[in-house]
């Protein structure tokens, strides 16, 4: 009995080991009001985590994010404005922290080549569609020769 005793005890403990280092870490900022934390959290969720790849700054838990929450709530308890702090985080980390990029002469690219894609694809569509047009407008004249062969053969299958 103390064997098994034993046994459940360690396995119970061996859980309890594993659950503990799996656990993330939780942000626990103590804001000075409740508008300020709903702003902050709205600020760091439209702001991309520099080392991750597409997620912003709540969902992230790489050491980068979890600094740069601190820095979001921390410059909005102080009272920054939130076009304060996103031009902070983009001369500190570039224009990749926002998910929805500025419009400039930088990222036209960004903002209109999906447009110009679509420009080239219909037009290719209209050139494609209009030589069949014409392709199928224009009757098909075969020569005395090839009209001598098929009514040979019409004549051979009436047979």
């Amino acid at each position: 009995m103390k064997s098994l005793v034993g046994i459940i005890s360690a396995v119970f403990l061996s859980f309890v080991l594993v659950g503990s280092v799996m656990a993330t870490p939780v942000d626990t900022y103590e804001f000075k009001s409740v508008d300020n934390q709903k702003r902050a959290l709205e600020l760091a969720h439209s702001l991309r985590c520099p080392q991750c790849q597409n997620q912003n700054l709540i969902d992230s838990n790489s050491p980068v994010a979890q600094d740069l929450r601190l820095e979001v709530y921390q410059m909005v308890d102080e009272g920054k404005g939130d076009e304060e702090i996103i031009e902070f985080m983009t001369s500190r980390y570039g224009e990749f922290v926002l998910y929805k990029p500025r419009m400039e002469a930088k990222t036209y690219v960004l903002w209109l080549g999906p447009l110009g894609l679509l420009l080239v694809g219909l037009m290719i569509g209209f050139v494609f569609v209009r030589k069949q047009r014409i392709s199928n407008a224009v009757e098909q004249e075969i020569s005395p020769e090839e009209q001598a062969e098929l009514d040979r053969l019409l004549k051979r299958d009436n047979k």
